[in-house]
């Protein structure tokens, strides 16, 4: 990514990061005040696919540059891109001062609902329900949906539960958890005028 492609996501809450491993290699810029660009670049399709939803529907701004060792298989470049995006929304939001901090989103997708509850704490904690009809769509694993949510949590040091109620078909599955989790994350970040420094009677997040 160029300075000027860096500065293009600079304005308002966003932050870029580069990651480079024996593994991967990543540059990933995310901004949470955007207005739903996505340009995603990796060799897997299906994930482009569901971080391209994600980004459209939260109305943030992403852009990934990624490659990695998908010749052994996908996992390491789903992990890594959770981990940077998971590291790029906690710089984005900073202090955290003024923002809603939680939300809970229901998404359909034809068949399929799927329901994302965020909390913004701090305090880094994934639970996950889903069972899905198969254990592929095309060559993507759905076990590596796991992999990169559980990142994200962990990284952005947020709370997030992720339920799939129902489906039958299975990319209608998981793209609904990505819907949701763009339109949650949204609603989490937004600024609430009403709040007066960050919304936790602790005083801090």
């Amino acid at each position: 990514m160029t300075e000027q492609e860096q500065r293009n996501y600079s304005a308002g809450r966003a932050s870029s990061i580069t990651r480079t491993t024996n593994e991967t290699d990543i540059t990933l810029a995310f901004g949470v005040d955007g207005t739903g660009k996505a340009e995603i670049e990796t060799d897997v399709p299906f994930l482009n696919h569901m971080l391209d939803l994600f980004t459209k529907h939260g109305q943030f701004d992403l852009k990934v540059d990624a490659k990695g060792d998908v010749d052994i298989d996908d996992h390491h470049t789903v992990e890594d891109i959770g981990i940077c995006l998971g590291q790029t929304l906690r710089e984005a939001l900073g202090d955290k001062k003024g923002i809603k901090r939680y939300a809970s989103v229901f998404v359909p997708m034809d068949e399929a609902l799927a329901q994302v509850v965020i909390d913004i704490s701090n305090r880094p904690h994934f639970e996950y329900r889903a069972q899905y009809p198969s254990s592929q769509v095309g060559s993507f694993s759905t076990e590596l949906v796991h992999e990169f949510l559980w990142k994200l949590a962990l990284e952005a040091r947020i709370t997030l539960h992720v339920i799939v109620h129902y489906g039958q078909n299975t990319h209608h599955m998981i793209e609904a958890v990505f819907k949701a989790l763009g339109r949650a994350l949204d609603e989490a970040t937004t600024i609430d005028p009403r709040v007066q420094g960050v919304p936790s009677t602790k005083g801090v997040l």
